[in-house]
């Protein structure tokens, strides 16, 4: 029996379309170089034992990384994102809509301040860890 987050909610239609798993795949197989860093950084449970996926499909939106566990994703953002802030705004109402926690980065951060990037995703993990399991 496969677990589920606790707290996650499922969308009324499980499962991605096929397109959007084949986009994926093909993006998983092109990453940028920031994403190939950081998934050097984030794989094998690297970050307090918490697993994170690459370019995972969330309700018809691609996240570069997700964590099930604090249902948090991680996008990572390139010069591509400066034209887009209406876009990335909207998508991030509709995950957070669905008890998701987006956590934007830039790739310049994370090429030239991986250290701090990885910190700072720590500290975020550990809050919502702390928020989800605390106790009334």
């Amino acid at each position: 029996m496969r677990r589920r987050a606790v707290g996650a909610t499922l969308p009324e239609n499980p499962g991605a379309a096929a397109e959007k798993l084949r986009l994926a795949r093909s993006m998983r197989a092109a990453p940028t170089r920031a994403e190939a860093a950081l998934w050097l950084a984030l794989r094998r449970c690297a970050i307090g034992g918490w697993k994170f996926r690459r370019q995972q499909v969330i309700a018809g939106y691609i996240v570069d990384f997700y964590c099930a566990a604090v249902c948090l994703a991680l996008e990572v953002d390139g010069s591509a994102h400066d034209e887009r802030v209406g876009e990335d705004r909207q998508r991030d109402a509709a995950l957070t809509a669905l008890g998701r926690r987006v956590v934007r980065v830039t790739n310049e951060d994370v090429i030239e301040r991986l250290p701090d990037v990885l910190d700072a995703l720590e500290r975020t993990v550990a809050s919502l860890v702390n928020e989800r399991y605390r106790t009334p």
